[in-house]
């Protein structure tokens, strides 16, 4: 029995498309594929401030800046203005329509809820008061308490250390398949939420179980 369901944040019950959605005709016509990679440029730095060793650590918050700096001068986008309000947008994104109700459903039948998040604590506080989900959570936990980013097992062990329970009685909901996959590896009961359809990676299909968004997850869960 799943007793706490952990999610992820940003792609999962955030939309990270929205911050350059709400400046798309300030961003022009090729807004989407500037998003899908400042989103793809962030996870790297994340992942080689991880491998680089000690000392490397840098928050989401400050990788999402100079992701964000180095995307735009590859585009030619040098608006300062509009730079700082697509980074205001971030730290606001809105929630999936199906974030809220699938909580709520959650916590009616008796099921904890946490956010375990790359975002550092700021940022994560913001985004969850402006997208209309705060209340529904039982805390939301930040990366920056290990030290490194997702995948690190460290960084999983912070939600069983929370809720002082094993793994494999918590459910652990990701968007994002390398952080299902390292949910997996962990022990978690793993819900890959495949929005966009991609094709199976890490072998995905044979140890998640697959949702096409969260409205799934509350029958999936029984």
């Amino acid at each position: 029995m799943v007793k706490v369901a952990i999610f992820d944040a940003y792609g999962t019950l955030l939309d990270v498309n929205a911050a350059m959605r709400a400046h798309a005709m300030r961003l022009g016509p090729d807004w989407q594929h500037i998003s899908t990679e400042w989103r793809q440029k962030h996870i790297e730095y994340s992942w080689v401030r991880s491998l680089a060793g000690p000392g490397q650590y840098r928050d989401f918050w400050q990788l999402a800046q100079e992701s964000l700096a180095f995307v735009t001068s590859r585009h030619g986008i040098t608006d300062k203005d509009l730079l700082r309000d697509v980074l205001g947008a971030f730290r606001r994104l809105d929630a999936y329509p199906e974030a809220a109700s699938v909580l709520r459903a959650l916590a009616a039948r008796g099921i904890g809820r946490a956010i375990l998040s790359n975002g550092e604590p700021g940022m994560l506080t913001d985004a969850v008061e402006a997208a209309g989900i705060a209340e529904l959570l039982d805390d939301v936990l930040s990366v920056d308490a290990a030290g490194v980013f997702k995948p690190d097992q460290r960084v999983y062990a912070l939600a069983t250390a929370r809720f002082g329970l094993p793994a494999g009685e918590m459910a652990f909901v990701s968007s994002n398949a390398w952080d299902a996959f390292g949910a997996g590896v962990f022990g978690f009961q793993v819900f890959w939420v495949n929005r966009s359809g991609q094709p199976d990676e890490y072998g995905l299909r044979s140890k998640a179980i697959e949702l096409t968004d969260l409205a799934g997850l509350e029958r999936a869960l029984t």
